[in-house]
Formats: structure tokens, C-alpha cells, sequence
């Protein structure tokens, strides 16, 4: 699978700055004591002058997230919180399933549901408002608007390869994936990273009652081809169809030619910047 690099989104300051916010939300999850939340903090600010100028923000995010795991001991920061996200949108389950039944264009609906759900993303924000997403996601109309497109490719695809982003979030994956009605197989991280999810945060919203789990192999944010394993990449490569949640996986694979549709919130600058659109737009894009 090709990928051209100039279409891809390079790390900007503002990246950095929030690399170094996230890495003290994560120490401090971490219940580090003072001193040696200072030394990890240090050692990051140190970390990020090395990369490579035209290196993605998942690169660097997830390296700095690998070193936090490292010097805290700690293998999951964010487990604790994953769990809450999960289970707060289980309380939302049943709602959300009733509005996906008396709804007249439910593929529509479920598409924005796991939108909304890409709200919950703590490597962005430590706090975030579920119900006030869902509800503005449902009523405004996306900034990049490929949905028909979505639509054709869904009804024409005979399985489908789903990137998955946060915990919490699955369980709109979940809506999403029982709306679609076709063998999905559901993407997952290799190992903890942020809250992203992992197959243990699938199983816990019901993923493995609706489609097939896989992992990628690989404990970074987003989908890193480069490191993950030989199985996805096979899978990855012989898809007809993918779904990437997400502004990480839109980050790391934006640029690819395979068949991808991306379906994410617009949380910074720099992605809103790079795609033309305003902050908190919402997008379902096929480039």
C-alpha cells in the first residue's frame, strides 16, 4: 500500500504543546510523585526535539506515550478512565438504539452516532460531554460531507475493515456496526495507548457480539503501517471497504490509496487547518 507523503499532516508546535499537556494529564493519572513527574516532563520536552520535521503527530504522540508507560511503570494510565467511558455509554445504549429504530434514515443516523462518539478523546481533551455531543452532532450538517458516498460504498462492499479510536466510543461503533448489517471486522490497538481502544475495551461495549475483533499489533495512537503486524497489514491491504475513526488514524493514514472512509470531530487546529474547515467541525471523508 503506497502512501503520499505530501498530503499527509505534519506535527506543528501546537502539537508539541499538547503533547507536553497530555504527557502531565498522564503522570498525573499515574499518581507520580513531584519530582518525578518533573524528570518524565523534562525527559519528553527533551524527546520531542528529535523527531524528524515532517513526522505525523501520532509518531510523536505515540512515542511520547510509550515513554510515559516506561518511566511510570504504570502499562495502561488511562484504564481506569476507559472504563467510566465505557460505562457511561452503555447507559446510552438503549436510548440510542430506540432513536436508531424509528429513525427514517437510520444508516444516516448510526454514521452520526459514531461521530459523536469521537468525542471521547482524552489525549485532546481530559473532559468531554457525551450527551451534548450527540445532540449537536445529530442536528448539524458535516463540514465534509461524503456520506452518499459512504452509503454506495457500504451497500456495495461485501465486509468491511473497521479502525476503531477510543473506548467509549465503541459502544456508537457498536450502533454503527449493527445498523451497517454486514461482516465487519472491528480493528483494535495492540496494546494500551491513551484511551484508545483495546480488545479487552471492545468486548466490554459488546464489539464481539456484532463483529469479528482483530488488533493491529501495535500500542500507538492512530494506525502506524509501519508498525503494525504482518496479519492487519494483510487484512488492511486487502479490504474493500474501511471505516477509520478518528483524527489519529486521519493523521496517519490520510494520503494512502486504499478504499477509506473517514468519519471524525475536528479537534485542533492544526487538522482543521489542514483540511480547510473550522474547529469542531464534523467529517465523513473519502479523499
Amino acid at each position: 500500500m503506497t502512501q503520499n507523503r505530501n498530503r499527509s499532516v505534519q506535527a506543528k508546535p501546537a502539537c508539541d504543546q499538547c503533547f507536553m499537556r497530555q504527557a502531565g494529564d498522564a503522570a498525573s493519572r499515574c499518581n507520580l510523585p513531584s519530582k518525578q513527574k518533573e524528570i518524565l516532563l523534562k525527559r519528553i520536552e527533551e524527546e520531542l526535539t528529535q523527531f524528524p520535521i515532517d513526522s505525523t503527530p501520532p509518531v510523536r504522540a505515540s512515542r511520547i506515550h510509550a515513554l510515559i508507560r516506561e518511566m511510570s511503570g504504570n502499562p495502561d494510565p488511562y484504564l481506569q478512565a476507559k472504563h467510566e467511558s465505557t460505562e457511561h455509554a452503555l447507559t446510552l445504549y438503549p436510548k440510542l438504539k430506540q432513536m436508531l429504530s424509528e429513525a427514517t434514515d437510520p444508516l444516516d443516523m448510526a454514521v452520526r452516532l459514531a461521530i459523536a462518539g469521537n468525542i471521547i478523546d482524552l489525549g485532546v481533551a481530559s473532559e468531554y460531554d457525551l450527551e451534548a455531543s450527540i445532540e449537536r452532532v445529530l442536528k448539524i450538517t458535516p463540514a465534509i460531507n461524503h456520506m452518499a458516498q459512504l452509503k454506495a460504498a457500504i451497500a456495495k462492499a461485501s465486509t468491511i475493515l473497521y479502525l476503531a479510536d477510543n473506548a467509549g466510543e465503541t459502544v456508537m461503533d457498536r450502533l454503527l456496526i449493527e445498523t451497517i448489517d454486514k461482516p465487519v471486522t472491528y480493528v483494535v490497538k495492540g496494546g494500551p495507548a491513551v484511551n484508545d481502544a483495546t480488545r479487552e475495551d471492545a468486548i466490554a461495549a459488546g464489539i464481539d457480539q456484532v463483529a469479528e475483533i482483530i488488533d493491529n499489533g501495535a500500542p500507538t495512537l492512530g494506525t502506524l503501517l509501519d508498525q503494525c503486524s504482518a496479519p492487519f497489514i494483510e487484512r488492511f491491504n486487502s479490504s474493500e471497504l474501511i471505516i477509520a475513526k478518528g483524527m489519529a488514524n486521519y493523521e496517519g493514514l490520510t494520503g494512502t490509496d486504499a478504499p477509506i472512509f473517514f468519519l471524525f470531530q475536528v479537534k485542533c487546529a492544526v487538522i482543521a487547518e489542514h483540511i480547510k474547515v473550522s474547529e469542531k467541525s464534523v467529517v465523513v471523508l473519502r479523499e
